[in-house]
């Protein structure tokens, strides 16, 4: 059943910022749904301290309901009231919140099991978005949210992005520009034994973390599929994820090669995603590919900010095949790996 859905723009400093911040708080305090940014992707909110908003979410994104939702918290001090908090998340905290990282630790029984998706431990992060943490902090509840894309579609970054996706599904969206970084934020699981797990990579890199807490353990999940019958412990890590409809492929080699490859595969309409220095040779060897170019091969902040974005306006196209380079497996770089794997499903061709 389609809702009226209200898209409310909000800016930093104007004179009705803290008016429109509390209309979307009071929405959240009802049990209503309410997509807001953050500096990594736009979130679809939900008083994660209520099982029937929680559940709303999932039927919203059409989301399996044993994949968790984050809980965002307005300061990093709240994870007390709703996880059992340790010296690792306060190292953490101290080191990258507000920001784009979240822990995932034992949940108490303030946290519902629909918002935990029947899991013992609950993710918790504090954005670094002003607004976000406002809209928060004026509801009064922690909020849960995942990207505010339908399910397995590549994630939101702009309000534009969340118009497509959820008009009529949702009670509000709120319109605060570009997303910053461009993908979601890195998750780890501090452990029984107070040792840290990778489980999804971002914006905080390995060797951030390793700074921090000491070594850092990467899940298989990370680079691989997760095993058949394994619950997944945070959102992002099921085999398919991020994923635009046209079927996408990873290509791993020198770019003479590739294009030899992509001429190989006699395609009628094909798209191919590549970085800035190659965009001239690619489009001058492959002349009926249409091109998108991707950032400069060093620049993975570039890479990472455009990425959702770009898979969204290529889908747009129907193009029969999709073909995008293979990231390197190291800092942002890992991130960008990550999403790119699942947004392919695992496909990849080395030449």
């Amino acid at each position: 059943m389609l809702v009226n859905t209200e898209i409310l723009s909000i800016v930093c400093g104007e004179n009705a910022y803290y008016e429109k911040i509390n209309r979307a708080a009071s929405v959240i305090r009802r049990g209503g749904l309410v997509v807001f940014p953050t500096e990594t992707v736009y979130g679809l909110g939900a008083d994660a301290t209520n099982p029937v908003a929680a559940k709303s979410i999932f039927i919203a994104k059409g989301r399996p309901s044993d994949n968790p939702l984050i809980v965002h918290i307005a300061d990093p001090r709240d994870a007390e009231k709703y996880t059992y908090t340790n010296d690792v998340y306060y190292r953490l905290a101290a080191a990258f919140m507000p920001g784009p990282l979240t822990v995932v630790l034992n949940s108490k029984d303030t946290v519902p099991w629909e918002t935990r998706g029947g899991l013992t431990t609950v993710a918790v992060r504090c954005p670094e978005n002003k607004i976000a943490r406002d809209i928060i902090s004026a509801s009064g509840v922690p909020i849960a949210a995942p990207s505010a894309n339908l399910s397995g579609t590549p994630s939101p970054t702009s309000a534009k992005h969340v118009i497509d996706d959820m008009m009529g599904r949702v009670d509000m969206i709120v319109d605060g520009g570009e997303s910053e970084f461009g993908l979601e934020s890195t998750i780890v699981k501090v452990n029984s034994d107070n040792t840290v797990t990778l489980l999804r990579p971002g914006k905080i890199t390995v060797e951030q973390l390793s700074s921090v807490a000491g070594e850092v353990n990467i899940a298989d999940a990370v680079t691989d599929k997760l095993a058949d019958n394994e619950k997944a412990l945070s959102p992002g890590m099921k085999y398919r994820h991020y994923a635009p409809a046209s079927p996408l492929l990873l290509i791993d080699g020198e770019s003479e090669d590739i294009i030899s490859y992509i001429k190989s595969e006699s395609l009628s309409r094909v798209a191919v995603i590549v970085y800035e220095e190659d965009f001239e040779q690619f489009r001058a060897s492959l002349p009926d590919v249409t091109c998108y170019a991707f950032g400069k091969k060093e620049d993975e902040l570039t890479q990472a900010h455009l990425l959702f974005s770009l898979l969204r306006e290529v889908d747009k196209e129907n193009f029969d095949k999709i073909y995008a380079p293979l990231p390197q497996k190291s800092g942002i770089g890992l991130a960008l790996y990550n999403r790119m794997i699942r947004a392919a499903a695992h496909k990849i061709v080395k030449v």
